[in-house]
């Protein structure tokens, strides 16, 4: 039987996981009081039952009982039982503009600030997030896209090394991302703007993608910039990062740096185990 976990932080995706696993076969139960997670696993674990699959939703709605959940798991580990901690996370910035869009009240704070709220629960949920086995950051996850994570886990069981890396092109007279944990310029290479036949088109069509990349020095940069993120992101999964935005700038966000974004993120397609995409913020400016 796959015993899954689902925990995180209010506001993170666990009820939009909790659905893509029920939808994918997993028996579901959610906000389950922490005394009955070992009377619902014998239960499970009956010979005569058809569960195979099965995911329960824990989480800080439990309040204070939360506590108890470590030594519920110890014990289980102890009878044999293999289960995975499935945990959604988001940043801080992300989850007040969530609950402030649904005009929900935080479990922790029913009668005070929602951010006093967030601080406690990451306290609180810590030892969950430590012994994970999946953590997934939805800070900038489209509810289809986190559905496509979930399902390179539990349905593809592609290796998976919780990261979600955005590739992002964009023009500098724009101003940088401010979510950009990279920053590259490309303004050094040759310009496409400057020739009347490729200003109005964009890194997107093929003859910029063939005109910029047509240049010794464009290839010598890819090279450099495939062997950094090579090397730096493993060592962000070490240290427990979840998210990686890395933006490519030219001077106006259509020509050099879309090429460039798309031709990193052609890149990382190749790597198993990247959550992965790209955007272009100023190609329509």
């Amino acid at each position: 039987m796959r015993f899954v976990i689902v925990t995180g932080m209010s506001g993170a995706g666990k009820s939009t996981a909790l659905k893509v696993l029920e939808d994918i076969g997993y028996f579901c139960v959610d906000n389950i009081p922490i005394p009955l997670v070992e009377k619902f696993t014998e239960l499970a674990l009956t010979p005569k039952t058809e569960y195979n699959k099965v995911a329960l939703g824990v989480d800080i709605r439990s309040g204070r009982e939360i506590e108890g959940l470590q030594s519920v798991l110890e014990r289980l580990a102890t009878q044999g039982l293999i289960y995975e901690i499935l945990y959604l996370d988001a940043n801080d910035t992300t989850l007040l503009r969530r609950y402030k869009e649904t005009r929900r009240s935080h479990p922790l704070a029913r009668d005070g600030r929602i951010e006093d709220g967030v601080v406690q629960e990451r306290e609180a949920l810590a030892f969950l997030r430590k012994q994970a086995d999946w953590i997934i950051d939805s800070s900038t996850l489209l509810v289809r896209e986190l559905r496509a994570e979930l399902e390179k886990i539990f349905v593809n069981s592609q290796e998976y090394r919780n990261i979600y890396i955005t590739i992002l092109s964009f023009g500098f007279k724009y101003g940088i991302p401010v979510d950009s944990d990279l920053v590259f310029d490309v303004r050094f290479l040759p310009n496409p703007y400057y020739l009347e036949a490729l200003k109005q088109k964009t890194g997107q069509d093929a003859e910029v993608r063939d005109y910029v990349l047509g240049f010794d020095l464009t290839h010598e940069f890819l090279k450099k910039l495939e062997d950094m993120v090579d090397f730096l992101i493993p060592n962000y999964v070490s240290e427990g990062k979840n998210q990686l935005v890395i933006s490519i700038g030219c001077t106006g966000g259509k020509h050099r740096s879309v090429t460039l974004a798309n031709c990193l993120y052609e890149y990382l397609s190749q790597k198993n185990g990247y959550g992965l995409k790209i955007e272009h913020r100023d190609i329509l400016k």
